[in-house]
């Protein structure tokens, strides 16, 4: 590993990197905030890709691509003089600094679920911070971490079951609730918002549950798909290989190119 002073060494040479792209280079010169933002994203995405993969030989490039996306802001802040990344990380000091009382202060935290109810609690009193327990929730965040992320803040109040077996019996009561709008809806589809409305009762109880079982959902969904891509590639190259189209077989000759998949592990 390199000591710190190769860490700043190297640090600095991505800010000289930086200033001669956005000089030099047509492409680096022409981005905005704005066209920088769908692909800021989309190297966050790629970040996360690895890391579910646990394919580490990779993780520090696309913690480079982050990186440079970060670097790149400070860049275009400090030629309009709204902030450089001095700024960027003497805030993210400040703020962390601030937020750890148990650390930097006197303030007692024996466990990690007292940290985040202190973390929480400091961020509302901050001059420019949440004023709403779920403030600090993005708008645009997916539907399903949006779903843990306000009910993990709402919990670090105290708004939480007392005891998380009692989760099951919500579960239960969703189930039921959707699958009667389901079947009023086979018969009448003037109910389909309030069918829609239960759907979505019934994954935010489902998403409760993973949270007080201390599951993420985003994850398991996420290594859901990749299992079924999996398998359905693989069941779509073996009927390839009969020089058979999936459209034209039945679903009981699929299903048994998919126990096929299962039994060899495919996920």
């Amino acid at each position: 590993m390199n000591n710190r002073e190769e860490q700043l060494k190297a640090f600095n040479r991505l800010l000289d990197v930086m200033d001669d792209l956005r000089e030099k280079c047509p492409w680096d010169r022409k981005q905005t905030n704005e066209s920088l933002r769908p692909n800021t994203i989309e190297e966050v995405y790629e970040l996360s890709d690895t890391i579910l993969r646990g394919d580490k030989a990779n993780m520090a490039k696309e913690l480079g691509d982050v990186l440079l996306h970060v670097v790149f802001y400070a860049k275009i802040g400090s030629e309009t003089g709204d902030f450089d990344i001095a700024d960027v990380c003497n805030k993210l000091c400040d703020k962390l600094i601030y937020r750890h009382p148990h650390v930097y202060g006197d303030v007692a935290a024996e466990t990690a679920g007292q940290v985040v109810k202190n973390w929480e609690q400091l961020k509302q009193t901050e001059k420019d911070g949440n004023k709403t327990v779920l403030g600090g929730v993005p708008e645009s965040l997916p539907p399903l971490l949006k779903a843990y992320r306000m009910q993990d803040k709402a919990r670090a109040v105290g708004f939480d079951w007392e005891d998380k077996q009692d989760v099951w019996d919500k579960v239960t009561e969703e189930i039921a609730e959707f699958r009667a709008e389901l079947m009023y809806m086979e018969n009448d589809e003037s109910n389909r918002d309030r069918t829609q409305n239960e759907l979505g009762d019934l994954l935010f109880s489902l998403v409760n549950a993973s949270r007080l079982y201390d599951l993420n959902p985003d994850t398991a969904l996420e290594m859901t798909c990749r299992k079924f891509r999996a398998r359905f590639n693989y069941v779509e190259a073996e009927a390839a290989k009969k020089g058979r189209k999936l459209k034209d077989m039945t679903l009981g000759e699929m299903d048994e190119l998919w126990e096929e998949a299962k039994a060899k592990g495919i996920k």
